[in-house]
């Protein structure tokens, strides 16, 4: 096994200088600076050989502050990208500046597999949070590929589940109305993050009610109401960007909302039994001491 001192300046070339330059302007010091093919195979949620896990390749990490763009639309392309931690929004923007946000990368993504075709990226990525990505030049990719054909079509998997998650997205958009498209949202944010080793019923929105309408196709005010609906009837529970998931199978199987008025019944038999529980919880002191 080589040394990591005698690695690392054989592996720095294997960068472009676009890529390097960034590095240079985002990188911390305090974040991890290398993972090894086993760490990135782990990542990607790939299985690895005992050939694979014994490779003495490693890739240079690079972190990214909240707003920091990525890539832009009609980069030259060098580089994938796998999300190690924080989150991101991936977005085409029209010949108006109009933006549609495509997807949300997470922790165990890969984006900027759309810069394979035309050797330009067609979409831009931002930083919704503070990110730590792992670059993973497509050189370096290939020539792995050709080295390991199990690793290869591991990566080409990897790219079909991304396609498989968007396709399942295009199909939801248009066969389902606004608000169940909403609560699927939040049902598919809950698994993503129980993946992550995170809560799947306590989370924050990294993205703003805007952007999770331009993903689903509907517009900032049918996302806020829809949010606040499932927050009157106790499905979640919005405070800002904190969702906590109540009912997720009210959630799952949700096709439309029921009529307001129903709504206001149901809310007021939910506080009526939030109500009734907190009384149940109460010392009989207590009770005794403020009949007193």
């Amino acid at each position: 096994m080589l040394s990591t001192s005698t690695q690392l300046p054989d592996i720095r070339t294997d960068f472009p200088a676009s890529v390097l330059h960034l590095q240079n302007a985002t990188w911390q010091r305090q974040g991890k600076l290398w993972s090894t093919l086993k760490e990135l195979c782990d990542l990607l949620r790939i299985h690895t050989t005992s050939a694979l896990a014994d490779e003495e390749f490693l890739f240079q990490h690079v972190q990214f502050k909240t707003g920091q763009r990525i890539h832009t639309i009609g980069q030259p392309f060098e580089t994938l990208y796998i999300v190690h931690s924080g989150f991101l929004k991936t977005v085409a923007i029209d010949e108006f500046g109009n933006e549609q946000v495509l997807s949300f990368p997470m922790k165990g993504d890969l984006f900027g597999v759309d810069g394979i075709h035309s050797r330009r990226y067609s979409s831009e990525a931002v930083a919704l949070s503070n990110c730590d990505l792992v670059l993973l030049p497509f050189k370096k990719f290939t020539a792995l590929g050709r080295a390991h054909a199990e690793l290869e079509h591991a990566m080409y998997s990897v790219m079909s589940r991304e396609l498989v998650r968007e396709q399942a997205m295009v199909s939801m958009l248009g066969g389902l109305s606004a608000e169940a498209r909403v609560a699927r949202f939040l049902v598919s944010l809950s698994e993503r993050f129980a993946e992550m080793g995170y809560s799947s019923k306590i989370f924050n929105l990294r993205m703003t009610r805007h952007e999770i309408g331009s993903y689903l196709g509907l517009t900032l005010e049918t996302v806020s109401r829809t949010l606040s609906a499932f927050n009157e009837i106790g499905f979640i529970t919005v405070d800002q960007r904190s969702i906590t998931i109540r009912d997720l199978d009210a959630l799952t199987t949700l096709r439309r909302l029921p009529p307001s008025t129903l709504r206001a019944k149901q809310a007021r038999k939910a506080r009526a039994a939030a109500q009734a529980a907190a009384a149940a919880d109460v010392p009989p002191s207590s009770e005794s001491s403020s009949t007193a």
